[in-house]
């Protein structure tokens, strides 16, 4: 699998994407994950930024409209289209291919905010998961926070989620 054909993607982007895809199917042979599921996180994986260089007017646009694309593509797996329409935001109502695909798109090696410390929680996913996946959305929604934007909602009830185990 790889970018669809009408992803609108710089070579920048197509790498960062590259690397995410790389996080995931590392993850999945790490945890064992079967065949199926792998592919899952893989086609979520490749799909997730797609739209992120279109001009859609607005940035947190890019995620549903690819699901939105995905869908009428033939894409028919919810979790694997929910994972894209929420990787920016969170979801409470993903399954594993979503909270995959969310650990993924903040921890890939490329990306250039506190290397060591993404690094030492990329590590941790394969047998630490759910306390990883805390940490993000802890860190996400504190940057959020203190860049002054409200959170909405969607993000409000995967914190909710996470916090409530």
């Amino acid at each position: 699998m790889s970018l669809p054909a009408w992803a609108q993607v710089t070579a920048a982007r197509r790498q960062h994407v590259e690397r995410v895809v790389g996080l995931l199917s590392e993850w999945a042979g790490a945890m064992g994950v079967a065949a199926q599921e792998r592919e899952r996180w893989i086609r979520a994986g490749w799909l997730h930024d797609a739209l992120r260089d279109a001009p859609l007017g607005d940035l947190m646009a890019h995620g549903p409209a690819a699901a939105d694309r995905a869908a009428q593509d033939g894409e028919r797996d919810r979790g694997v289209l929910d994972a894209v329409r929420y990787h920016t935001i969170g979801y409470a109502g993903w399954d594993q291919v979503g909270r995959m695909l969310y650990l993924a798109d903040f921890l890939e090696p490329g990306r250039d905010f506190d290397p060591d410390g993404r690094r030492e929680l990329a590590a941790r996913v394969p047998l630490e998961r759910d306390a990883v996946l805390r940490e993000v959305a802890r860190r996400r929604v504190d940057w959020v926070l203190r860049s002054g934007w409200p959170l909405i909602p969607d993000t409000v009830a995967f914190w909710n989620a996470l916090a409530s185990r």
